[in-house]
């Protein structure tokens, strides 16, 4: 696996390099042709929440939205992997209203809401957080109304063999093009299953998200329902203060973006959003997990710049292009700066 990575951004303090992030990428179109790489596009790596288009796919394509009458907001946070705002919490409850679900039925665990000021707000109260400020809240209410849907079990919703896991993983096989049995299973963080492929397959998944023509007409359909929701409520993804929120915005419907944990990203490019190419999908893992995601927010902007996709820093999303060190006194001791060439193919 060590060999799989290449230096991608240095981090400088005065003239000296501190320290190096290592990454890999790959850069793909729906037909399938590799347009651009960093390090092994073969790398075979957990998703961890970069999947949560391809796990509501099935649900779409069976009509759920329509059929319990959600919103485009509501499909978004479905793909989310948000801040835990009250507008997050108010959101997920109303698609739980709609299908007869109850926020017990979810069993992704509890955590403090990753926007701050709600988090210290709800500890002002006195508020303990419920499973509907996890960030999965969303992914899990997808889940379970399927399971409604189908007339299926929500107890155990979250076993491999479940019904609504195994279409899921079928689905991310066919957008994929990896059979099942080779993809990778485990636990993510929220209890649900995790899937690991390699980073090229999953790039050419999101290509086929970002341009589905030439798939069967009813996943075609819920494919343009994700990717509409997604661009059309960037809020719902992410949140305040956080990359895939502010770089949906500044692109104006341009691309959708997906975060993962440990250091995983995954970008959809629309057909013609850069000039004379086609619909990308792009994937990218940083070694080390960063933690922090400077590598991964400054990466992601490199590799679209490279690409000839420049996003403007607009409101919000300024703060991802300032790549300068500052100590806490607010001076400048040196810089984040990618150190990459993408290797064009």
């Amino acid at each position: 696996m060590p060999n799989s990575f290449i230096p991608v951004m240095e981090v400088t303090r005065g003239t000296l390099v501190e320290s190096v992030h290592f990454g890999a990428a790959a850069v793909v179109d729906p037909a399938g042709r590799l347009i651009a790489s960093l390090g092994d596009p073969g790398l075979v790596t957990y998703l961890r929440s970069s999947a949560k288009p391809f796990q509501a796919l099935h649900f779409l394509e069976l009509g759920g939205a329509q059929h319990f009458h959600w919103s485009d907001a509501e499909v978004a946070l479905m793909c989310a992997s948000h801040s835990g705002t009250d507008l997050h919490y108010q959101t997920v409850s109303s698609m739980q209203a709609k299908t007869g679900l109850q926020e017990a039925d979810l069993q992704c665990g509890t955590h403090p809401p990753f926007h701050k000021p709600t988090a210290l707000a709800l500890a002002a109260r006195g508020e303990a957080p419920t499973p509907n400020r996890h960030n999965c809240s969303g992914k899990h209410t997808g889940m379970l109304a399927q399971c409604v849907l189908r007339g299926l079990s929500k107890q155990n919703y979250l076993d491999f063999n479940h019904p609504v896991q195994q279409a899921n993983l079928q689905t991310i096989a066919e957008m994929c093009d990896v059979p099942a049995e080779q993809i990778g299973l485990d636990i993510d963080g929220c209890s649900a299953p995790v899937h690991a492929l390699p980073l090229y397959n999953a790039a050419l998944g999101y290509a086929r998200l970002s341009d589905p023509a030439g798939l069967p007409a009813e996943r075609a359909e819920a494919c343009r329902l994700i990717t509409r929701a997604m661009r059309a409520h960037p809020e719902m993804v992410a949140g305040p203060d956080r990359l895939d929120t502010h770089l949906m915005r500044a692109a104006q419907g341009k691309l959708f973006s997906k975060m993962g944990a440990e250091g995983y990203q995954a970008v959809g490019v629309l057909p013609q959003a850069i000039p004379g190419r086609p619909a990308l999908g792009i994937t990218i893992k940083i070694a080390d997990g960063d933690s922090d995601g400077r590598a991964r927010n400054v990466v992601t902007l490199e590799i679209l710049r490279q690409l000839g996709l420049t996003v403007p820093a607009v409101e919000g999303l300024e703060a991802f292009w300032d790549w300068k060190v500052r100590n806490w006194r607010k001076m400048e001791v040196g810089e984040l700066r990618p150190c990459f060439q993408l290797q064009f193919h």
